[in-house]
């Protein structure tokens, strides 16, 4: 698999389409930032699962669920959603535009 194929298959979810995205998948909402920025906001019932983390913490996600990861802006979680489908797991996305689009940051 190149490059290309793992990125067609990141779901992209515009920011105002979060909660629709999330309930109709019953996905799984992590945040990739630092806990500082956690600190300062994040979306209803995520968890936070730093990106320089992820690859320790992937025995703890469910690869048959839907995972939806956010960050500031839509590029730390869009590196974490290709990495996670590099690595086999289904339905995965990213919050383009970030929180920075919800106007949480």
């Amino acid at each position: 698999m190149n490059g290309d194929e793992s990125v067609s298959a990141v779901h992209l979810v515009p920011a105002r389409d979060w909660e629709t995205w999330s309930a109709t998948n019953d996905a799984v909402i992590i945040d990739v930032r630092e806990p500082f920025e956690w600190a300062m906001g994040t979306l209803p019932d995520s968890t936070l699962i730093r990106l320089g983390s992820l690859p320790d913490e992937l025995d703890e996600l469910h690869r048959d669920r839907a995972i939806l990861l956010v960050c500031r802006s839509g590029n730390r979680s869009g590196v974490a959603a290709e990495y996670l489908v590099r690595r086999g797991f289904g339905t995965v996305a990213n919050l383009t535009g970030g929180l920075v689009d919800l106007g949480m940051a």
